[in-house]
């Protein structure tokens, strides 16, 4: 590789400078605001604790529902082609750019003890879905399974079929084809796409203070709890921003040294 190789040029390398401190400055400034002397106490109270659990369970199984579904219908968008299929494709997009709280309210419409299918749900078998840890755990899940539903589907539309071609021309069913050549061909896409999923669950606001609710213990995840610090303690806010932000970089760092370094999709 030559030197004229690795050389941006000079305006790129200004313009992806300033790119970088957009993301850089306001953790410099979360560093810098942080009560050090005081970081312990504030991170071992109990709604730190009660909402760091209840954040990590809910967008580990947000996660774990977006790939059972979410490859699915990733492989029915990339590989089938049926009337309606653009306007699927832009539907499972729209939460990826609906405002957060949009989907909640549609999600509690839906879904909503008086929703149009939450009202029949109650009446048969008394199981109601707002208000509730499974209610957190469906917010988080609509607005995170896009991003892995892309991934995987852009993973899907690339690959050589031939490979898959050959296995079922062997003899191997369908569902073997899929299980054993297909997805071991878009595991590194897979892998990315439930990361994405993570951290948008992990870091979800809107969906879930509006179709589940804000209750300690309950439904209160570290972002809703950061958000009803900011008025009554503010080194309380400042502590749990910096926890989150701290879990998901050792998440997303660690995952992608294991799984993408000196890999290629």
């Amino acid at each position: 590789m030559t030197r004229s190789s690795t050389r941006p040029p000079a305006l790129l390398a200004v313009l992806g400078a300033v790119g970088a401190l957009l993301f850089v400055l306001p953790l410099v400034g979360l560093l810098e605001a942080t009560p050090w002397s005081k970081l312990a106490d504030l991170l071992s109270d109990d709604v730190v604790i009660d909402a760091l659990r209840l954040s990590l369970i809910t967008s580990v199984a947000a996660t774990a529902l977006a790939t059972l579904f979410g490859v699915p219908l990733a492989w029915l968008l990339s590989r089938t082609r049926f009337r309606g299929r653009s306007m699927l494709q832009a539907i499972v997009t729209l939460p990826m750019v609906l405002p957060p709280v949009v989907g909640g309210a549609a999600l509690l419409f839906a879904l909503g003890r008086r929703g149009l299918v939450g009202e029949a749900l109650d009446d048969t078998t008394g199981f109601v879905l707002p208000f509730s840890i499974w209610g957190v755990i469906l917010a988080n899940t609509f607005v995170a399974m896009p991003f892995l539903v892309i991934t995987v589907e852009g993973a899907l539309s690339n690959i050589d079929q031939r490979y898959e071609g050959v296995a079922a021309g062997l003899g191997a069913s369908r569902l073997t084809v899929f299980r054993r050549v297909t997805l071991p061909m878009i595991a590194p896409s897979l892998r990315a796409g439930m990361v994405l999923a993570w951290a948008r669950a992990f870091g979800e606001f809107g969906a879930t203070v509006t179709f589940a609710g804000n209750l300690q213990g309950r439904t209160q995840t570290l972002p809703l709890a950061v958000f009803v610090s900011l008025d009554a303690n503010r080194d309380a806010a400042i502590a749990m921003s910096l926890l989150m932000v701290t879990v998901s970089v050792v998440v997303l760092v660690v995952l992608r040294g294991r799984w993408w370094s000196g890999r290629s999709t």
